[in-house]
């Protein structure tokens, strides 16, 4: 029956958009409550046959609206100051550009190897103690201020290149250099990270063939996912969500070095 391979090929694709969608909830959630998310959203589309370096540009794809929505979300709680975060954002933007043309011409080999070290340092830096939170200050200092700006130059850089562990560089920058409280911080880093992945996003998508089906299923999920982080704020549930993020990403580092 001629039929049957048409219908497998259409329900196994209907199971990889599921699970990328199910794989965006999670990467939305973690992302906007402090970060580690693509390490589950890039990987995933590794082991669907994706392309290390699509699999980088495609995930832009999902960021986008995940940012656009924990924005709004931040901003109808009362917890907005645009003009602060949007002239951090714009520091962003020529690293987010030299970062994302450099991260498209990468060797596909490479980068996954380079991806597995990434993600090595990461779970290091979210294994280290939480250093003591800083109290919030209404209007940051000017020496503050240009500090927080001159650091957004190289985390335009590294969000443009691969975006991963990009949170656990954002968030100590506002929060301890430029002293805002961790709910501003957060409302911040996603109006930042919206800023630099639409730059990122443009580059990619003229430098390679990206797999807009795979984004978009990731994308649904991410927009979801940070609408929920977004309005919980709250710590409840995080510990055991990053030890089960902690044993996928393990397997994951594993299959892209040895596998």
């Amino acid at each position: 029956m001629p039929f049957r391979p048409c219908v497998f090929r259409y329900n196994c694709a209907m199971i990889e958009l599921l699970l990328l969608l199910a794989t965006g909830i999670a990467t939305g959630f973690l992302n906007v409550m402090a970060g580690g998310g693509s390490m589950l959203s890039v990987p995933i589309m590794i082991f669907l046959g994706v392309p290390g370096t699509v699999a980088n540009a495609t995930n832009r794809i999902a960021i986008l609206p995940q940012n656009i929505s924990a924005v709004i979300a931040f901003a109808r709680r009362g917890f907005s100051n645009f003009r602060l975060s949007l002239s951090l954002g714009l520091c962003t933007i020529p690293g987010a550009l030299v970062g994302s043309y450099v991260a498209a011409h990468v060797p596909n080999d490479q980068f996954n190897t380079l991806l597995a070290i990434i993600m090595i340092m990461v779970l290091v830096v979210m294994s280290l103690p939480q250093g003591e939170v800083l109290q919030a200050r209404e209007n940051p200092t000017r020496r503050r201020l240009i500090a927080g700006h001159a650091c957004m130059v190289l985390i335009g850089f590294w969000g443009g290149f691969i975006h991963i562990g990009v949170g656990f560089l954002l968030m100590p920058v506002l929060n301890r250099v430029m002293q805002l409280d961790l709910i501003t911080t957060n409302a911040h880093k996603v109006f930042i990270v919206l800023c630099y992945t639409t730059v990122a996003l443009a580059v990619f998508a003229s430098q390679l063939e990206m797999l807009w089906s795979y984004g978009l299923a990731l994308a649904v999920g991410t927009t979801i996912g940070a609408w929920l982080a977004a309005n919980l704020q709250v710590n409840k549930g995080v510990g055991t969500i990053k030890i089960t993020l902690n044993i996928v990403v393990v397997a994951f580092i594993i299959k892209l070095l040895f596998f």
